[in-house]
């Protein structure tokens, strides 16, 4: 059963990943008619970066526990090696503070492996999917649409390409999303709806948190790791207040032991 859930959960991100690509394409083709465009080109990079990001995390949870664990260890080190290697030159106060974001809120993530919900045993895997699925549909989708369609400013002084217009449209998408897969956990659907609505809410406001310091270093992005992302911590931004509350979520609402 879990193979078979496996199964369909990579078809489908293939396939929003082909059709992405494919929707990048055009872009490029009749919009830029072939030549630079800042915003398409780096939504093409973006999708180039998901397809290499996807395989990756698909890869290792299928290698099993260990390899995930391992994962997220050394994802979240180098975001703690990020954030503390911008300026001004680290303190204990910044120390704290990159610990608890990039450390201990991230290993809340692996942390779902090692719940014992009755009746879904073998199957926790699909819970941490379920959570960077939504977390990370919510920041793509606010930033295509806040592309697309974005006039209003949300928090000018913060980040000024957030959008009210983008905030909406991912909102919706990741609800959306979210309530999509909700046959891969343990949830109903309104349920899963509503936990995803606030995932993505808690990225937004997470995002918002780590952008203001961001602003406050004079740095546009964590580093340059990944192209037409950032650094690690610009990809896990979304994930550092809502795993946490999604961890003890599951774990006080369906876990034993």
């Amino acid at each position: 059963m879990m193979r078979e859930h496996g199964y369909w959960i990579a078809a489908g991100i293939a396939g929003v990943l082909l059709l992405a690509s494919a929707v990048g394409l055009i872009l490029k083709q009749r919009m830029a008619h072939g030549r630079p465009h800042a915003v398409i080109d780096n939504l093409n990079a973006r999708i180039r970066s998901w397809w290499v990001i996807a395989a990756v995390i698909g890869g290792v949870l299928w290698a099993g526990t260990l390899a995930t664990v391992t994962l997220f260890a050394i994802v979240s080190l180098i975001a703690l090696r990020e954030y503390l290697a911008s300026p001004p030159p680290a303190s204990v106060r910044r120390w704290a503070a990159g610990l608890a974001i990039c450390v201990a809120g991230i290993a809340h993530i692996p942390a779902l492996l090692t719940l014992n919900i009755p009746g879904y045993e073998g199957r926790n895997v699909l819970l941490l999917v379920f959570l960077v699925l939504v977390a990370q549909v919510s920041d793509v989708s606010q930033y295509v649409w806040g592309k697309l369609f974005g006039k209003h400013p949300i928090a000018p002084a913060i980040s000024p390409s957030k959008t009210v217009e983008g905030f909406i449209g991912g909102m919706a998408t990741a609800t959306l999303t979210g309530a999509a897969v909700w046959w891969i956990t343990p949830f109903s659907l309104t349920l899963a709806a509503g936990l995803s609505l606030l995932i993505a809410l808690l990225g937004f406001a997470s995002g918002l948190v780590l952008s203001a310091q961001k602003r406050t270093r004079g740095i546009k992005d964590w580093g340059n790791l990944i192209q037409g992302h950032g650094g690690m911590l610009d990809r896990l931004d979304s994930l550092w207040l809502s795993a946490p509350l999604f961890y003890y979520f599951v774990r006080f609402g369906w876990a034993t032991g």
